[in-house]
């Protein structure tokens, strides 16, 4: 049965990994449907995070594919329910009085105003960033953008950190 993964996957910030990673993804016909890069907690360690909907079976087999990367150090997966994870939406709509009781009703940030427009910034679960959308449609949404989702592990160990350590300690040995 297919479900939805969080991917984290770290690596050197290479030129060209992205692609290598993504072929991983298209080679087993999974569907990226989020991906984020960004620097990690530790210094020279960027971060993928990346969601996918597929099964158990094929989810393990794409991390294994991915960790055969060169410049990929470790890559872990995680279930929703493991991870706190968060995205932006930014909303460009047409100003008016329904509009800003909207913003006030849902804790959205005001980025700019002007005369004719009103940027708006909403930070949650893509279910709270789509309803939004949904409900400023009829008030005339110009443009609208979604990040990818970004994610951090609720466990109190950092794994990359463990994974590190252990390696540190083989090479010695």
């Amino acid at each position: 049965m297919n479900k939805e993964y969080i991917i984290t996957v770290f690596s050197e910030n290479k030129v060209g990994l992205l692609s290598q990673i993504t072929t991983v993804f298209t080679c087993r016909d999974i569907n990226i449907e989020s991906l984020t890069t960004s620097e990690s907690s530790i210094p020279g360690i960027h971060k993928f995070t990346i969601v996918v909907i597929t099964d158990p079976e094929k989810i393990e087999k794409l991390v294994k594919q991915i960790e055969k990367k060169i410049d990929v150090l470790k890559a872990f997966v995680f279930t929703p329910d493991e991870v706190v994870q968060q995205e932006i939406a930014l909303y460009k709509v047409t100003r008016s009085n329904s509009v800003e009781k909207l913003v006030r009703d849902h804790h959205v940030r005001i980025l700019e105003i002007c005369d004719d427009y009103i940027v708006l910034e909403k930070t949650g679960h893509k279910e709270d960033t789509q309803s939004l959308f949904e409900l400023l449609q009829p008030h005339g949404v110009q443009q609208f953008v979604r990040s990818g989702q970004i994610a951090i592990i609720k466990s109190k160990r950092e794994l990359l950190n463990e994974y590190l350590q252990k390696r540190e300690n083989t090479t010695k040995a």
